[in-house]
């Protein structure tokens, strides 16, 4: 029954977004909610409307409070991602400043812990290690950082919704794995990735509504309440691990990012064009390329998370470090124009024509066999007369 249950709430959450987003992309024209591309930084050439992350919060919202009874879990997440909704709202029109914005989520995530979503112990090998006094500012630290890092990867056309998405699953995928988390915490995960679902197909290159920072706060808020609430407060032998394997690549792109930024003496707020999926579009990679080789090692991640649920440990680990050499090859070969060439990636945006692709690096290839019949040096095949070739030669 809570199985149906689940399944009938994520197909609403599907259709709800689907059905919301045209309505948000109207009103997100009528407050002149529009990010227009001023810099190189962005991808898109014309105007596209912002706020889509509304239909998402709207859709989310009302299914998982007609689906479930509110608790202590899901008012956390609605009352704080409703503070986030309004803040990227403002931010979509008038550009706020960023460390107000930073000064907001630090608040929103103090308020989640004294709702008791905090990080209170390190599980490692079975032996827990609890954080004591240092369990509120990890737990602030978790929260606030996972927020930015679903808004610093959202620069492509359905980057953070879809990475959102697939972090989404595999969360859930892990929470039913391991067993630990409630049905609660799972219909609810079902529902925010149902809700990502039907904003999508407007996202998707090219984009007809971007999400904005009304979405990538709420997106980001959210996934980390769930991931503590249903991953870190478990009893699963490598619970602190799980996470942060489910979520490496949007933490591991902002971290570099601050790194980057810090080091040239910026502001880790200073937007540039040293992304992962700028350096992807850098190679010559089109948006839909970037965002799908950017999906794949999400997806390799969260299953490699979901196989780190139980005490069997090898075999997650032998996909997680199989992953990283398929990384490792797949960075390796991207680098080099040609053996990009032969791997069948290239930029397919607004149709663009394939590359040609030249086999000069290979030697010895193996010469085909003439065909029966077929004319052999310079000569006709039975019953062809010469008389073109003859003309052709004579010009």
């Amino acid at each position: 029954m809570d199985l149906i249950y689940g399944i009938c709430a994520f197909i609403c959450a599907v259709l709800l977004g689907f059905a919301l987003t045209p309505i948000v992309r109207v009103f997100a024209i009528k407050i002149k909610a529009v990010d227009i591309p001023t810099d190189g930084r962005r991808m898109h050439d014309h105007p596209v409307p912002r706020i889509g992350g509304l239909a998402i919060f709207i859709a989310f919202a009302v299914v998982s409070v007609g689906f479930y009874q509110i608790d202590r879990t899901l008012s956390t997440i609605l009352i704080g991602g409703a503070t986030l909704v309004i803040i990227g709202i403002l931010d979509d029109i008038y550009r706020l400043n960023a460390f107000l914005k930073l000064a907001v989520q630090i608040v929103v995530a103090l308020f989640a812990v004294s709702q008791g979503a905090t990080i209170d112990f390190i599980g490692i090998g079975g032996r827990y290690i609890p954080f004591g006094m240092w369990s509120v500012p990890l737990t602030v630290l978790w929260i606030v950082g996972l927020t930015n890092a679903v808004n610093f990867i959202d620069g492509l056309d359905g980057l953070a919704c879809g990475i959102s998405t697939i972090c989404s699953f595999s969360l859930l995928l892990v929470m039913l794995l391991s067993g630990s988390a409630s049905v609660s915490h799972c219909m609810i995960t079902a529902i925010l990735a149902g809700a990502c679902l039907g904003f999508l197909p407007f996202n998707t290159n090219p984009a007809k509504i971007f999400m904005g920072d009304t979405g990538a706060l709420f997106l980001g808020y959210t996934l980390a309440i769930l991931s503590v609430v249903g991953v870190f407060k478990t009893n699963m032998v490598l619970a602190f691990f799980i996470p942060l394997s489910i979520f490496a690549l949007p933490l591991a792109d902002t971290a570099f990012a601050v790194i980057r930024r810090l080091a040239h003496g910026k502001s880790p707020f200073e937007a540039d064009r040293g992304h992962l999926h700028h350096r992807l579009i850098d190679m010559g990679f089109g948006q839909k390329q970037s965002v799908r080789i950017l999906y794949s090692l999400c997806a390799i991640l969260g299953i490699s998370a979901s196989l780190l649920t139980h005490n069997t440990r090898g075999g997650g680990a032998l996909v997680l470090i199989t992953a990283l050499l398929i990384f490792a090859g797949i960075y390796i070969i991207l680098k080099n124009p040609n053996l990009r060439i032969h791997s069948g990636i290239y930029n397919e945006d607004n149709g663009a024509l394939p590359p040609v692709e030249s086999f000069d690096d290979i030697t010895d290839l193996p010469s085909e066999p003439a065909a029966d019949g077929a004319a052999t040096d310079g000569g006709c095949a039975p019953g062809e007369n010469n008389d073109e070739k003859d003309e052709t030669e004579g010009q």
